[in-house]
């Protein structure tokens, strides 16, 4: 069990993931989102409600947390870095980017912009993403809260240490105004085809009062899409790919759009394999859900505010779910309260896990994996009970899977029986 003050932690933390309700400002106009005619939808749920699968299958695998490097100060997510070296790089929430090399963490911190950023609650250093061709091209992405709360997405360069990102190099890609404190995704990744997909929640406050959810001209409550492989000091520091559903930007519409329908998105991750983008999207009063897009599948709506994992939420009893596209996996709030998403372990290093997505909960601590393959709605199968604030997942050049625990500033490796 957990000691008392894992527990005040864990409520502490979940406030990053979950967002307390704030005190409200005056909405902004909103407008109903067209559908994509680039869209291929997923079979919908439709008014009448899916079957729910059970809250969760019995512990099968069983999966055991070691520790691989400790002294870190919050840390909200990983990424390996994609140079060949096998390094991790973490990034703390207080705005420190710390580099670890094969278990040890190097002292002198990879980027620090704690200066430039608003850290606490849910703000802060939010994501990390290394280019995919990081030899040729050594930049990092991060997702941060500016000083005013709004998220920014920049790049940095290194100095002439390779170890050290030069903070005067920042480089920025994206910025995003905030209508609250809280709801603020911040997660980076680069899909197989180069592009970097960025997550943004719903604006924060409670219920999604903006409607951004259900609207096309805001970037919020999406997951965007954009080519940064653009000349450097180009203006803007990216451009929207031709392929994107609405790239056209007619009617207003964001062009940077590439998923809709999202309330607070915490950690988004690739399947290289296959293409497939998995999504934790943090739920609002009962349901936690995993979204994926299966490769190439754009212009999908996964429901917010209409629905929050399976079920209606506005209404609250016969939504119309036409057009939307289900969570392949929920659970409720007797399990947990806070999804953070996870990772389809690959490779040899874990090949119990292996073709199964595994994400946590960052209140409860809990582990739970699903075949990757099905589209659900699937039974979660619960694969540890760690006690552990997880806030993020990542994986190693042969598969090892590693968890960040916010609590105690500690990487572990997750190991299941049967692997390595």
């Amino acid at each position: 069990m957990p000691s008392p003050r894992r527990r005040i932690v864990g409520l502490l933390v979940a406030t990053i993931l979950i967002g307390g309700c704030v005190p409200a400002t005056s909405p902004s106009p909103t407008v109903s989102p067209n559908p994509s005619a680039a869209a291929t939808p997923n079979p919908t749920l439709g008014a009448t409600p899916v079957p729910t699968p059970s809250p969760t299958a019995p512990l099968d695998t069983g999966i055991t947390l070691i520790p691989y490097a400790t002294g870190l100060s919050a840390p909200l997510d990983i990424a390996l870095a994609t140079d060949g070296t096998d390094r991790l790089f973490v990034a703390e929430q207080g705005g420190r980017v710390r580099l670890i090399d094969h278990g040890t963490l190097l002292a002198t911190p990879y980027l620090d912009i704690a200066s430039r950023i608003t850290s606490g609650g849910e703000r802060g250093l939010l994501g990390i993403a290394p280019h995919p061709a990081f030899t040729d091209d050594p930049r990092i992405f991060v997702d941060y809260t500016d000083l005013a709360g709004n998220t920014v997405v920049s790049s940095f360069t290194p100095s002439l240490d390779a170890d050290v990102a030069d903070p005067d190099s920042e480089v920025q890609i994206l910025h995003v105004k905030q209508p609250y404190a809280n709801h603020n995704g911040g997660s980076l990744a680069f899909g197989p085809d180069g592009k970097l997909y960025i997550s943004l929640g719903d604006g924060g406050s409670g219920g999604d009062p903006q409607g951004n959810g259900r609207s096309l001209t805001t970037d919020l409550a999406k997951i965007l899409r954009i080519d940064v492989d653009v000349p450097l000091g180009d203006v803007p520091a990216y451009t929207i790919p031709s392929d994107n559903p609405f790239a056209d930007g007619a009617g207003g519409v964001k062009p940077e759009i590439w998923e809709t329908g999202l309330r607070n998105p915490w950690r988004i991750r690739f399947d290289p394999p296959t293409g497939d983008l998995w999504i934790g999207d943090v739920g609002q009063e009962s349901w936690e859900e995993v979204d994926v897009a299966r490769a190439g599948a754009s212009g999908l709506d996964f429901g917010w505010n209409v629905m929050e994992g399976l079920h209606c939420y506005q209404p609250a009893t016969g939504c119309d779910a036409s057009g939307l596209t289900p969570p392949v996996t929920e659970y409720g709030h007797d399990q947990g309260c806070a999804i953070v998403g996870g990772v389809v372990v690959r490779g040899t290093a874990e090949p119990a896990l292996a073709g199964r997505y595994l994400f946590g909960d960052d209140c409860s601590g809990r582990i739970w994996s699903i075949d990757a393959a099905s589209d659900g709605p699937q039974t979660p199968r619960l694969e540890a009970e760690t006690g552990r604030t997880i806030s993020s997942f990542g994986l190693g050049p042969n598969g090892e899977v590693y968890v960040t625990d916010l609590g105690s500033g500690t990487v572990f490796r997750a190991t299941a029986a049967g692997s390595r």
